[in-house]
């Protein structure tokens, strides 16, 4: 035996453009004698272990860490810290639950997070087999090594990239790397472009597909990190996900203005004191801390986003991550894999043409094979608008209809079953190649089902399996029993319409055979083909795959053995064409209204795919991507993944506008479609389905893979998983992110309009100070703990739960700069905080000085007296009236420019029970907290009132008149939040651009 000479290898090379002999060269290795033991013992520790690298998964510590290190969460525990520094036990136990509470929420929700690494790990092969030593033997797959040679068979899981150099009848699914919806035919032909497309590198295999049918046998070229596999998980590496999503970032932004706003506040307190440090000065401080920090906002927030994962899952949308609810209102463009997302990864037979019967349409998809045939005669430039159809009934039509649709029945190793367990409720199921299923479909809704063809006589003798070489399939059957004697003989044939023809001598017209060399006034081959071919591109303008059907009546010599002796080249030769038979991956239903409707919202619509471009640009002008009506020579919103990756990122910065369709990619074209979005200021979501969308499920601001038909990686990397597939969920999903982020910016204004008014009476009731020069707080700090906390807190939460408005997806995306708090929100922060705070204001200071002569007693912040009941009196008609007025503001805020308190607003109020319940229970709240004893003057430091609810009214009368004046100036002066932009307009759009940019060097002409 020769022993095998190690070569220092390239880190990457072409392997595909290079013959088998220089691909063994390369690896000094044998094809038939393979690697030696030690040869590969030596490989394996220069390249180290075929197995994918990872970050050993996420830490518990790390996402409870990530729970505790946040702004907000930080300031909450400095104000716990110094309740407990002044003794104030009952204020910083309060604050600390809730510190809790929030970080059990967020810890439980994130910890089942990224396990991406482990997903790709699971996909390899536990084991492979290869030649070694000259022998066949199976080792474990993370022990195979560039160089060795790997044997493939039906069913395997292919374990390392290879060159292949032999193949029998080798089908690949690639459609985790590709997209690609069929199997790959593989062959050995040399590839003399470098850089061809992944899916079209047809001599190699890649590590974690699988073999669909026949062998092979191949050259390891990568393994590990070096596979195409292997690169994607890299660069899911370097693709960092989003670590802070935009509401993350405001609400820290926020925090730290609060915390500063605070700290000045604390400094205003001691100021005005002198800076004499005592209980009472330190205790106001706090009061004033914690009236300016809205300890709710986390929790609210973080229930909110609790409830939208729970109603996310009623629409069949699995949340992996809080925060991508909120992003998901900022959605700009959406780029999708068109297989299994904007399509049902089923493929169906649609067209027919036969020579002489003219065009046939079938209705119907997937798997079950209900739907019609119908009729419609010669097409005239491909318009079928002026013809005049009829209807073919099951198992009628001409003979020549029934001769090919036998054929495609039974030259078809498909099988297609009605499930008979009780859980599939006798849904329709199909094992073999997808081609060939469309086949049999359309045979069984023709009344030429298999299963009743061999019922009725049919033999299969002999069959010659699909060869990518060839391109084309052929069987031999005998028919059913005569009277005359045995039945006949048919070979029956089927493939790609070049192979079939070059079988062909002549070709069914009607119930005729006539001959296609130019015999007997019939057509010469020339004009033949040419007809053929005018038909195929009708066929292939539509996105059509076509296949050419073929038969003849077979004369068998007896001596001939047809199982041995016959063979292929005997078998498909003067053969008679019957017709062609178009086949697409059909649209879901769903896919053209959710398009629409993106384009009603503002939101552009890519479609990013392994497909052929002229299949894409076919399924892109059925769902409206790209308008119906406008050519796709020339278009500039058509690209291949060639095109679009040969252009740096300053060429296509320049582009006007990008592509809408994206043919022939790869991972790293979706990764470069999002960052071209993102240099554009744009915020991007990707779905998709396989492994090669996980990099830009990643990198995207908010990903999306399918549920049914993802693979783990994509559900692993993405941030939301659709479990029914459908693109309309999407549509959904945004709607849900729009309003949970109004709805955010609702019981925000409504906490800091709280805060505000909170702030506005403690500041200003600094100038009120005692006998002994203690100011005299015109709110207790348990009182605004408790407006804060147990008042405020709930209706902001029933905010939170408010339905979308009527114009929630006729509204342009907002700008991902706009952040939470846009002028008008912080103008609506002011203006009712301050009306608020004033209200309060002048009802503590009428009671105080219009009825109880301005006495503010002695150290009546830590006790009652006598002296104080003045204060007290006050200080219970400003938290009654502070919790009255929050509770109106609840209502008010339901709405930023609409009245909220017409009667028909009013009405939809009962819709948000949340909402109602927390007003009525809050409303009720206030009397206990102000008329028990003990609780009112030891815990509240206020005491029970009575005529000062009528100064409660007057407030809450005054407030809504103020809300309602205010919001009918802004509907006024304002521009309004609807747009006009619609789907019609967005098309026109499309068409102007199109024909202001038609380029010269088409995709569709290359």
């Amino acid at each position: 035996m020769v022993k095998s000479r190690a070569v220092q290898l390239e880190e990457e090379g072409p392997f595909h453009a290079h013959s088998v002999e220089k691909v063994a060269e390369h690896y000094g290795t044998n094809t038939l004698e393979g690697l030696s033991s030690q040869e590969a013992i030596e490989r394996l520790k220069k390249y180290g272990y075929n197995e994918l690298q990872g970050n050993g998964g996420v830490k518990w510590y790390k996402v409870l860490w990530r729970q505790v290190a946040n702004v907000l969460v930080v300031i909450l525990i400095i104000a716990t810290i110094l309740s407990y520094a002044t003794k104030d036990w009952a204020e910083g136990s309060v604050i600390l639950v809730i510190i809790i509470m929030n970080a059990a929420i967020g810890f439980w929700q994130e910890y089942n997070a990224e396990q991406t690494m482990e997903a790709l790990r699971n996909m390899s092969s536990p084991t492979a087999k290869v030649i070694r030593d000259e022998s066949r033997t199976t080792i474990p797959n993370n022990h195979a090594v560039p160089g060795d040679i790997m044997i493939f068979e039906d069913g395997d899981v292919i374990g390392a990239d290879c060159r292949l150099f032999e193949v029998f009848n080798l089908e690949t699914d690639e459609a985790l790397l590709t997209g690609e919806s069929l199997p790959v035919q593989k062959n050995l032909d040399v590839i003399e472009r470098p850089d061809q497309p992944l899916g079209d590198r047809l001599n190699m295999v890649f590590s974690s597909t699988t073999v669909v049918k026949g062998r092979a046998k191949g050259i390891v070229t990568g393994t590990g990190m070096k596979t195409q596999i292997g690169q994607i998980a890299t660069t899911l590496l370097e693709v960092g996900g989003n670590e802070t999503t935009p509401l993350q970032k405001r609400l820290n932004k926020m925090a730290y203005f609060i915390f500063l706003a605070a700290v000045v506040l604390v400094i205003v307190v001691f100021a005005v004191h002198s800076f004499h440090y005592n209980n009472e000065t330190a205790i106001y401080a706090i009061s004033v801390a914690i009236a300016m920090i809205p300890e709710g906002l986390v929790a609210v927030v973080t229930l909110t986003m609790a409830f939208g994962v729970r109603r996310m899952a009623q629409v069949k949308a699995i949340v992996r991550r809080l925060s991508s609810l909120e992003s998901l209102g900022a959605v700009t463009n959406i780029c999708s894999d068109k297989t299994g997302t904007l399509t049902q990864s089923k493929m169906v037979a649609v067209r027919m043409w036969l020579p002489g019967d003219g065009f046939y349409r079938m209705t119907g998809t997937g798997f079950d094979p209900v739907g019609e045939i119908y009729q419609q005669g010669e097409l005239r430039g491909g318009d079928e608008s002026q013809l005049q159809e009829q209807l073919i009934e099951n198992g009628t039509g001409s003979s020549h209809f029934s001769q090919t649709l036998q054929a495609a029945s039974l030259c078809n190793m498909a099988e297609l079953r009605k499930t008979t367990h009780p859980e599939s409720h006798g849904e329709w199921s199909a094992i073999g190649d997808p081609t060939e299923i469309a086949l049999q479909v359309l045979a069984h809704k023709a009344g030429f089902a298999k299963p009743d063809l061999l019922a009725e006589g049919f033999k299969l003798v002999a069959e010659n399996p699909f060869d990518s070489s060839v391109k084309r399939m052929s069987v031999l059957y005998q028919g059913p029993e005569r009277q005359e004697g045995p039945g006949e003989y048919f070979i029956l044939l089927k493939g790609a319409t070049e192979r079939v023809l070059s079988c062909c001598t002549h070709y069914l017209d009607g119930e005729n055979e006539r001959s296609v060399n130019g015999e007997k006034g019939d057509v010469d081959r020339q004009d033949f083909e040419a007809m053929i071919s005018e038909k195929v591109d009708i066929l292939a303008d539509r996105g059509l795959r076509v296949l050419s059907v073929a038969f003849r009546r077979y004369h068998p010599q007896p001596e001939v053995d047809l199982v041995h002796d016959l063979t292929r080249e005997e078998m498909e030769q003067d053969m008679i064409f019957l017709g062609l038979i178009g086949i697409y991956d059909p649209p879901r239903a769903e896919s053209r209204p959710a398009v629409l409707e993106c384009y009603d919202a503002g939101i552009r619509v890519h479609m990013l795919t392994g497909d052929h471009p002229s299949t894409a640009a076919a399924i892109a002008k059925e769902v409206a991507i790209i308008p119906s009506d406008v050519p796709v020579k020339g278009n500039p919103l058509i690209m291949t993944a060639i095109q679009f990756e040969s252009m740096s990122d300053e060429d296509v910065d320049k582009l006007e506008e990008l592509p809408r369709v994206v043919a022939r990619c790869s991972p790293n074209t979706k990764v470069k479609m999002i960052a071209a979005l993102h240099r554009r200021k744009l915020f991007a979501t990707m779905t998709g389905d396989g492994v090669n969308d996980s990099p830009s499920l990643k990198a995207a601001d908010v990903g999306i893979a399918m549920g049914q038909s993802g693979s783990d990686v994509a559900k692993q990397a993405a941030d939301i998983v659709l479990t029914d597939d459908n693109f309309a969920t999407i549509v959904q999903a945004i709607a849900e992110g729009r309003r949970i982020f109004a709805n955010i910016q609702k019981f925000i204004a409504h906490l800091l309009s709280t805060n505000v008014a909170e702030i506005v009476v403690l500041i200003v009731g600094l100038a009120f100070k005692d006998d002994e020069g203690s100011s005299v707080f015109p709110m207790s700090a348990v009182q605004i703990l408790f407006v804060n906390m147990i008042t405020s807190s709930p209706p902001a939460m029933g905010l939170g739960l408010e339905p979308a408005s009527e114009s929630n997806m006729r509204e342009p995306p907002r700008s991902a700069k706009q952040g939470l708090f846009s002028k008008e929100v912080i103008m609506d922060t002011f203006v009712y905080g301050l009306t608020m705070g004033a209200l309060c204001f002048a009802a503590f200071c009428t009671v105080l000085f219009g009825y109880n002569h301005g006495n503010l007693g002695i150290m009546c912040n830590a006790e009652y007296s006598d002296a104080c009941e003045g204060v007290f009196r006050a200080r219970a008609t400003a938290y009654a009236s502070l919790t009255w007025l929050l509770l109106a503001h609840a209502i008010n805020c339901r709405s930023i420019r609409n009245s909220s308190w017409s009667i028909s607003s009013l009405r939809t109020l009962r819709r948000n029970k949340m909402l109602w319940l927390s007003i009525v229970i809050g409303a009720i709240i206030v009397f206990p907290c102000i008329y028990i004893p003990g609780l009112n003057h030891s815990v509240f430091k206020h005491s029970g009132i009575s005529y000062e609810w009528g100064f409660v009214a007057v407030a809450l009368v005054i407030f809504i008149m103020v809300s309602e004046l205010y919001k009918f100036i802004k509907r006024r002066t304002m521009k309004p939040l609807s747009i006009r932009a619609n789907s019609e307009l967005e098309m026109d759009r499309m068409r102007t651009f199109m024909s202001l940019n038609t380029q010269s060097d088409s995709v569709m002409e290359n």
